[in-house]
């Protein structure tokens, strides 16, 4: 802080000697000014103003007579879909098993405890929930249609508004999904890109980390020389196959062999987020308005030495486990589930409570086209990312495979988030 100095005006004195013989003329002397030295005067330090931060969410008062109910806040029509000779159907019970495992972190895992001893909105706590979790619960299997669920959650639930990224409740929405890759459990001519294991004493690590370019090298094929030489987990063919698996935290891997298997996130280097696409666009190699991930994918492959050039301006580094095929894991310990699995910031979020997001995604029509819908659907908040920051955002868990991954790459946008709690 600045300190800010009192000033003291110094006085000026004027010494006059008068004559002290009066029959003698004498000549009087005029002295000049003299600074009289003092000590600075200093003000008491300011206190420092305490910024109030927003609480991240805020209670919203439901109307009694919104029309029409499809566009109304509590109707998500997905779960109730199709049924037998009815087409594609529903996701009731994924969504109940998505319920579950967020009850079984809240209830068994020490880390739910500390998260919401000092939750920083009022009334929201672990056990209120639990409850709302165990009801919504009771309602969705119970429930014969959109309408009766939404009639019943509009009635029983309380619903807190992220405040997003300017306070007035807009959130930018993207997405994730699990890849499917080839790969191997050795380093061949072919395959010679490696993810690495978390180093043993990884947590004793000095700060700051070393970047990804002293891990692996602009071309990722340090090798022995790198500081993870030993760590191989798995090797890819393909360099980008490998990065892409660092950005989306997890993948199934078909093998060599014929088996199959999974990773999952285990660690990372302490670095923030840097989007590779928004590099490109600043360097006029794509346009910034129109960035997607297949744009980005296609322009590496199109562009493969230029891996070297922007892979490395994310600094972070990623390490994994395998995990034999078990459904990805989000950052409270508990798979995901598609379409009903969020990630946010956990240090503002409430973990694994239930929530609506209302947003476009991009769903499947004929000819492996997508087409934008503007839907609510009910999610478990299970998950968090590097790029999860603020009460802006959230990144929606789209599922495994191809086109999981069409879906994830173009979802972007505005949209808003609601945390539903029950009535106290």
């Amino acid at each position: 802080m600045r300190k800010k100095l009192g000033l003291l005006s110094l006085s000026l004195s004027v010494a006059l000697i008068y004559p002290i013989w009066s029959a003698v003329a004498q000549v009087t002397q005029q002295f000049p000014p003299v600074s009289i030295p003092t000590q600075p005067q200093l003000q008491p330090p300011e206190e420092p103003k305490e910024v109030e931060t927003p609480p991240p969410l805020k209670i919203l008062p439901l109307s009694n007579n919104c029309r029409p109910r499809h566009a109304c806040l509590g109707w998500d029509s997905q779960i109730f879909w199709g049924g037998k000779g009815k087409g594609k159907a529903g996701d009731r019970w994924a969504l109940v098993k998505s319920i579950d495992n967020s009850l079984r972190y809240l209830t068994k895992s020490k880390k739910a405890i500390e998260a919401y001893e000092n939750y920083p909105v009022e009334g929201i706590t672990r056990e209120r929930v639990i409850r709302s979790l165990v009801r919504f619960r009771q309602l969705v299997v119970n429930s014969k249609s959109a309408s009766q669920l939404q009639d019943a959650v509009r009635r029983e639930f309380t619903f807190y508004k992220s405040v997003g990224n300017d306070n007035k409740g807009t959130v930018k929405f993207t997405a994730y999904y699990e890849p499917v890759y080839q790969a191997s459990r050795v380093r061949t001519a072919q395959y010679k890109y490696p993810l690495y294991k978390l180093p043993p004493d990884f947590d004793k690590w000095a700060t700051p980390h070393p970047t990804r370019v002293e891990l692996e090298g602009k071309d990722a094929l340090l090798g022995k020389k790198s500081p993870l030489s030993g760590l191989e987990l798995f090797w890819f063919r393909d360099r980008l196959d490998a990065y892409m698996v660092h950005i989306q935290g997890s993948a199934t891997l078909k093998l060599t062999n014929g088996k199959t298997t999974s990773v999952g996130y285990a660690g990372g280097t302490d670095y923030p987020w840097t989007s590779i696409g928004k590099e490109l666009a600043k360097d006029g190699k794509l346009p910034l308005n129109k960035l997607t991930l297949p744009q980005v994918v296609s322009f590496f492959k199109s562009n493969p030495k230029e891996m070297n050039s922007y892979f490395p301006r994310w600094e972070r580094f990623v390490f994994f486990k395998e995990t034999n095929g078990r459904p990805a894991s989000g950052s409270i310990g508990v798979p995901v589930t598609p379409e009903r699995s969020i990630a946010t910031d956990k240090s503002l979020m409430p973990p694994g409570a239930l929530a609506i997001v209302n947003a476009s995604f991009p769903y499947p029509t004929s000819g492996r086209r997508l087409r934008y819908r503007r839907v609510s659907r009910f999610v478990l908040d299970q998950d968090t990312g590097s790029a999860i920051k603020t009460p802006g955002r959230v990144d929606y868990f789209m599922g495994t495979g191809d086109l999981a991954g069409r879906r994830a790459g173009i979802t972007g946008g505005n949209g808003s988030l609601y945390y539903l709690l029950l009535k106290e």
